[in-house]
Order: C-alpha cells, then structure tokens, then sequence
C-alpha cells in the first residue's frame, strides 16, 4: 500500500512538473513576456509571436514523448511496468 502511494506521490509529482513548463511556454512566454521576446527574431518572425503559436505546440509535443519516458522509468521502479 505504501509502495502505491509513493508511486501515486511520484507521478502526480511529474505532472505538475510537465504542467508548470506548459503552463511557462505557452502563457509566460507566448502572452507575459511577449513584447520584450519580440525584440529578438527567430527565423524572420518575432521571438514573442513564434511562442504564442509554434513555441508552446512543439514544447508540449516534447513533454509527451518526455513524460512517457520518466513514466517508463517510474514503472520500472517501482515493478509495475508492462511487458
């Protein structure tokens, strides 16, 4: 039973990790910050505008593939992965 919450503890843990750095990207980033990203330019476009539309898109493909692999490793660790 201890071992279930520890798990539980360890994933929700990640969550809000991968929530925080979405949460960051996509409304800091994409709304917050963005005059003072626009003054730098990223392929042509404005650094601010990049985020707001492609930044936060590829940052959340990233943390799928990423949670995947740490849930792997969590499974494993605590002996409940899928074979």
């Amino acid at each position: 039973m201890e071992n279930q919450q520890t798990y539980w503890k360890d994933n929700v843990r990640l969550i809000l990790v991968c929530l925080a750095i979405w949460f960051t990207v996509s409304f800091g980033f994409g709304l917050l910050l963005v005059e003072p990203l626009n003054t730098i330019r990223l392929g042509g476009y404005k650094l601010g505008f990049w985020f707001a539309q492609q930044g936060s898109i590829y940052t959340f493909l990233a943390l799928v593939f990423w949670y995947a692999k740490k849930m792997n490793d969590l499974d494993k660790k605590y002996k409940v992965e899928e074979k």
